[in-house]
């Protein structure tokens, strides 16, 4: 099941996304659904890093260890 949102989108941007359909032979709603999936897992990947950056327990790997386990 699919839901309709309505966007406001400044002209230039709402030309791109209409150049780039065309070009892509895609719908702009397509477009749009990738781009929003994208960013979704962006901002989740985000998220995972910054609590691991903030999490005391997590043991830091110097880079000399990392290229040394690596073999480089």
């Amino acid at each position: 099941m699919s839901t309709a949102i309505s966007v406001r989108l400044p002209e230039l941007l709402a030309q791109e996304l209409g150049e780039v359909a065309k070009e892509t032979d895609r719908s702009k709603s397509y477009l749009i659904q990738k781009a929003i999936e994208a960013y979704l897992d962006d901002l989740a990947d985000l998220q995972v890093s910054m609590d691991r950056l903030h999490d005391t327990t997590d043991a830091v790997v110097s880079l000399e260890d990392m290229r040394a386990d690596l073999g480089l």
